[in-house]
């Protein structure tokens, strides 16, 4: 069984005895709730590092008033047991009060420019937390690498603009998301959905499929992918848009022509009944 520690001490002092043998350090951080994409970014981080760090933290700031922190699952021990199959060492479970000593009169972090739009313009609030639970375990754990899901692709880029800014010598790398057998993207969320809400979830990736063909088919003008997003995402009555959105893969500004060599991305979130999904795209010519 990977071992489970709660303390800073603890893991700092497995990290050091590590270190003392030369081994590299990587860094899974998570809400637990594990499913096989966080599986596989725990496989994939055991092939770059010696010993490999879970963290499973239902992080409070994150989380806005009528969301469902209280109610997100937390399956400890089936963690434990996925940890312990993909090669991770060491699980770090910390309490609150460990992560935020002084409550609500904590340090945070904001990274601005990222922070408040799409997922920060829905979410108000949910950056500054992002960003600051990451660098405390970044502070805490001081990896060589820390690998994220594509997924949560604003996510990843708010880290990666963090870690820059703030000259945090850790590694950041992204794994392609993983997916259902129908398309639809792994979360711990999906677990909410019945029958019904489950089937129509689908159609997240089926908006970004069609978005992706366009592009590769030749079109150019951002505004009619919008337009294939959302029409495809309205074909679902079960289905609620929050935004369907293309936009410059390195910065998230919208893009109203995707020109020749630059990356662009499409991104959409959706309530499928009562449960709001994410999910994205790189698009390619």
């Amino acid at each position: 069984m990977a071992e489970l520690v709660e303390s800073v001490q603890e893991v700092r002092r497995a990290i050091a005895t590590a270190r003392a043998i030369g081994k590299r350090i990587g860094l899974v951080p998570t809400m637990g709730a594990l499913h096989d994409g966080h599986v596989r970014l725990i496989a994939d981080c055991r092939a770059e590092a010696g010993l490999v760090v879970v963290s499973i933290f239902v992080n409070p700031t994150q989380f806005g008033p009528g969301e469902d922190f209280e109610r997100y699952p937390r399956p400890l021990d089936d963690d434990l047991e996925r940890c312990e199959a993909a090669g991770a060492a060491l699980v770090f479970a910390p309490t609150t009060a460990t992560v935020y000593p002084h409550g609500s009169r904590s340090t945070f972090v904001e990274v601005a420019g990222l922070s408040d739009i799409l997922e920060g313009a829905s979410r108000p609030g949910h950056f500054r937390g992002v960003a600051t639970v990451v660098l405390k375990l970044f502070e805490i754990v001081q990896p060589d690498l820390a690998i994220f899901g594509q997924k949560d692709y604003q996510q990843q880029l708010l880290i990666r603009r963090m870690v820059e800014d703030l000259h945090v010598p850790v590694e950041v790398h992204t794994r392609p998301t993983v997916r259902e057998p129908d398309g639809l993207a792994l979360s711990s969320r999906n677990r909410y959905l019945n029958p019904q809400e489950r089937q129509a979830a689908t159609v997240l990736h089926r908006a970004l499929e069609q978005a992706s063909r366009a592009v590769a088919g030749g079109e150019r003008r951002g505004d009619r992918v919008r337009q294939i997003l959302r029409e495809t995402l309205e074909s679902e009555q079960l289905v609620r848009i929050d935004y369907a959105e293309v936009a410059d893969a390195d910065t998230l500004a919208p893009l109203d022509d995707l020109e020749a060599g630059r990356r662009a991305v499409a991104l959409v979130a959706a309530r499928v009944g009562t449960t709001r999904l994410i999910d994205n795209a790189v698009l390619e010519e």
